[in-house]
């Protein structure tokens, strides 16, 4: 038995209850269709506590979460037969409860015409059935001929619904474009006299344009040549176009880095023009003798002048060359000796200036760390430690404190192990 109810039972179908700000005209007994296919019907129509439209709607399919709804009408210009539309939401998500009415952003209810009408004022009302009038008047007698266009109309229809999805997607800025155009078409308005004439010179121009139909002929007979050299050439760019994408390949690694080089240049650019301009007027300003152009205009007769002791010059330099690279290395101790005889010889203590002579005995005692007394040194060992060493002799430049890159002189590592560089004096 169980069996043969679920067989040949009758299924009532599914009711679910849908809100809508309006009812928008529909009636007990209209569709309801899932892509155009009827799949149940409006059931009842009741007016919830907040004003709000609830349909009671039956139909043989199960809904799940992320079903919306939306009232359609067959026709703009179509009052009756209306129906109810529904985008079921993913088999995945979960089944909607028939308990839970389907309202908010789930629900749309459509704008009548004649809503659209009552949002334009009187002005535009009447303007808009000029236009009707208008077309009227264009398809008088020309319904052949509006026939055919027909055919362009659905396609021109769905372009224009992109269209309109596209400015609809960024509000902003397709109010601005309603308001700029606003602003042309008055501006436009307001030139109708030089519109007129624009319109008359124009028909002037190709009127005289008609008249050199031979000089017209002659250059379309002219333009297939062209085009078939124009060919070769586009075709010959081609191949080109193929040879540089290596180096537009090699180049986009560089062009990466150029944006954010040229945001730091602008500003330099745009500090450098007054130094441009500072420098234009150095190179040349108005009046004589006062800028470079003629600093080097007047040269010409110093040069000639200056040519000869200039060569001497050079002689006498180029010849002294090998006692300037000799005595250079030694200039610390030149200048020390000269900066630090001066300080030396103006201190002094109880004993006199500190530069004096005298006799003192050296290498007789020693100190002795062990029994903390001076102890004769032997005559064997008093000159221990004098002897010349080549490694240890201070290198050129050693006699003042050492400063990196100038002294002391090494000759380019030349001088290493013939002199030590650690041997300059302490301090700073």
């Amino acid at each position: 038995m169980l069996v043969a109810v679920l067989i040949l039972g009758d299924d009532d179908g599914h009711s679910y209850t849908l809100r809508f700000d309006t009812g928008g005209q529909l009636v007990n007994g209209n569709e309801v269709q899932i892509g155009g296919t009827p799949v149940g019907t409006i059931d009842a129509i009741t007016l919830t506590e907040d004003n709000q439209a609830e349909v009671d709607i039956t139909i043989d399919h199960v809904l799940h979460e992320g079903t919306t709804a939306v009232i359609r009408n067959p026709s703009l210009s179509n009052v009756a037969g209306r129906y109810i539309s529904l985008s079921p939401g993913p088999d995945n998500a979960p089944e909607l409860s028939e308990d839970e009415p389907l309202a908010g952003d789930s629900t749309t209810t459509p704008v009548d015409l004649d809503q659209l009408f009552n949002t334009l004022d009187e002005r535009t009302r009447k303007g808009l059935q000029e236009v009707i009038q208008g077309f009227a008047g264009i398809y008088a007698g020309k319904g052949e001929e509006a026939n055919e266009t027909y055919k362009y109309f659905a396609p021109a229809l769905s372009s224009t619904d992109r269209l309109l999805r596209k400015l609809g997607a960024d509000q902003q800025v397709f109010t601005d474009f309603i308001v700029d155009t606003s602003k042309v078409v008055t501006a436009i308005a307001e030139r109708r006299d030089d519109l007129t004439d624009l319109v008359g010179n124009a028909n002037t121009a190709l009127g005289a344009i008609a008249e050199q139909n031979a000089a017209f002929d002659r250059s379309l007979q002219l333009l297939p040549p062209t085009l078939r050299q124009a060919n070769t050439t586009f075709v010959n760019l081609r191949a080109a176009l193929d040879d540089i994408d290596p180096l537009v390949n090699t180049a986009k690694p560089a062009t990466k880095d150029l944006e954010p080089f040229l945001e730091r240049l602008r500003p330099v650019l745009k500090r450098a023009v007054p130094v441009f301009t500072d420098l234009g007027l150095s190179v040349r300003r108005p009046g004589p003798d006062n800028d470079l152009a003629s600093l080097v205009k007047n040269l010409v007769p110093l040069h000639k002048r200056g040519g000869p002791a200039f060569r001497s010059g050079v002689r006498a330099l180029n010849a002294s060359q090998e006692f300037v690279t000799f005595a250079r290395p030694y200039a610390p101790e030149v200048i020390a000796s000269f900066g630090k005889l001066g300080a030396v010889s103006g201190y002094y203590d109880a004993d006199g200036n500190y530069a004096r002579v005298q006799a003192a005995a050296f290498n007789v005692f020693r100190y002795n760390e062990l029994t903390e007394f001076l102890e004769p040194i032997p005559a064997a060992e008093k000159f221990s430690g004098f002897e010349f060493i080549p490694a240890a002799t201070r290198c050129p430049g050693g006699a003042t404190q050492p400063v990196p890159g100038s002294n002391p002189f090494l000759d380019q590592g030349r001088l290493a192990g013939k002199c030590d560089p650690s041997d300059v004096p302490p301090g700073p």
